[in-house]
Order: structure tokens, then C-alpha cells, then sequence
């Protein structure tokens, strides 16, 4: 959930009235994800997705990377600016739930360039000899801090990462955090804002996003 989602729906759907419109198949990917889910809210929001989709057509990489793949929303959103010979690999460990961005993945115009695998990121990464050129994390919190060491020896000149709930619902802001999760945040993005090799920002969007580029 957003902040202005939370706090001020009417702004959430002034933002959300104001930009592109949403493509035919994620409206029924959504549609289908609130109503088959337990925790619908864990997809990536229109307005998310929205980014991602711009981004990845501005960059058009041959390579993105996921990590939490869930129903396939935002793996659809990426895969849309992919260069024609591209490749999106998403990982995700719900095998419970694999049939339902499976479905998706083969209905869409991007069937043959996305390789969705039931896999733990971390044994992906240490294993993986791939570069990529954009990179999203939308996963298990409390190891975001690990997930960044193990994605920088895989980046380039040029590649983007985003991290996805990066502000936790305010939570960042604890002194004493008690959740593992949180503490992680706050580490990533302690990590990001202090190494010279990247730039990066964090848009205040739904849940915070931390955007970061490879110098």
C-alpha cells in the first residue's frame, strides 16, 4: 500500500487517473491476484509498474534480473522494454503459487524472454556468472542488505537496480528496530547512499523505492 494510498486516497487516485493507461492483460493479472491471493497486496501497484515500465523501455537491456517474481506483474511491466534478443530471468521459491504467473507469462507477447525459475536468489547469485544491466528486488526484507552484496559483482557501467519497500511503512525511521526486516533496510539503504560506485535516490513511491545506478 502506498502512503497516499493510507493517508490520502483521493490524491492515490489523482496520481493514478493522471498516468498511462494499464495494458489489458495486467488489469486481469490484477483483477486475478486480489481474487486467488491471500496477500494481494504484495504485488507491484499500477503506479510502480508504471515506473518500472518506463524505465525499462528507456534502458532497452538485453539482461534484467528479478528477485520475487509472485503472481508476475512487475516481471510483465519490465519485460516490456527489453531489447529483442532480451532476456528477464525472475526467481521466486512459492511453488504454491507458480501457476499463476506462469499463465500469464506464456499468454503475454513476451513468453519467449522470460525465464521464470523456482529458486532461492541468493544460491541463483552465487552460482550465476551473468552481468545485468537491470535489476529488481522485491523479496524477502530481511535479506536485502545480503541481496545488494551478492548483485554488485554481477553489475556493469550503466546498470540499475531498484529495491522495492525500502521506506517499510515508516519503519525505517526506528532507532531500535526489533524486526529483522527493517534492520536490513535500513542497512541496504545505508549501503547504497555510501558506495562511490553508485548513485542512487529514494522515490518516496508507494512503499519507497531505492534507485540506484552503477557509475
Amino acid at each position: 500500500m502506498s502512503f497516499f494510498e493510507e493517508k490520502n486516497p483521493e490524491m492515490d487516485r489523482y496520481l493514478e487517473t493522471h498516468a498511462s493507461s494499464e495494458s489489458e492483460i495486467l488489469r486481469k493479472l490484477r483483477r486475478e491476484t486480489y481474487q486467488k491471493t491471500t496477500q494481494p497486496h504484495m504485488i507491484s501497484g499500477y503506479q510502480q509498474g508504471r515506473l518500472l515500465t518506463i524505465i525499462s523501455q528507456m534502458l532497452q537491456p538485453k539482461s534484467i534480473l528479478e528477485i520475487g517474481t509472485f503472481t508476475g506483474y512487475a516481471t510483465l511491466c519490465l519485460a516490456s522494454g527489453l531489447a529483442k534478443d532480451g532476456k528477464i530471468t525472475t526467481l521466486d521459491v512459492n511453488e504454491d503459487l507458480a501457476y499463476l504467473p506462469k499463465k500469464y507469462f506464456e499468454s503475454s507477447e513476451y513468453a519467449s524472454q522470460i525465464d521464470f525459475k523456482l529458486q532461492d536468489a541468493k544460491e541463483y547469485l552465487k552460482e550465476t556468472d551473468k552481468f545485468f544491466d537491470l535489476i529488481f528486488v522485491d523479496a524477502d526484507k530481511e535479506n536485502y542488505a545480503e541481496y545488494f552484496r551478492l548483485i554488485k559483482p554481477h553489475t556493469k557501467s550503466g546498470t540499475v537496480i531498484l529495491f522495492d519497500n525500502v521506506l517499510w511503512y515508516g519503519k525505517v525511521l526506528e532507532e531500535n528496530p526489533k524486526l529483522k526486516s527493517t534492520l536490513s533496510i535500513q542497512e541496504l539503504n545505508d549501503l547504497a547512499a555510501k558506495d562511490e560506485d553508485f548513485e542512487n535516490l529514494i522515490l518516496p513511491l508507494r512503499d519507497g523505492v531505492n534507485f540506484l545506478r552503477r557509475k
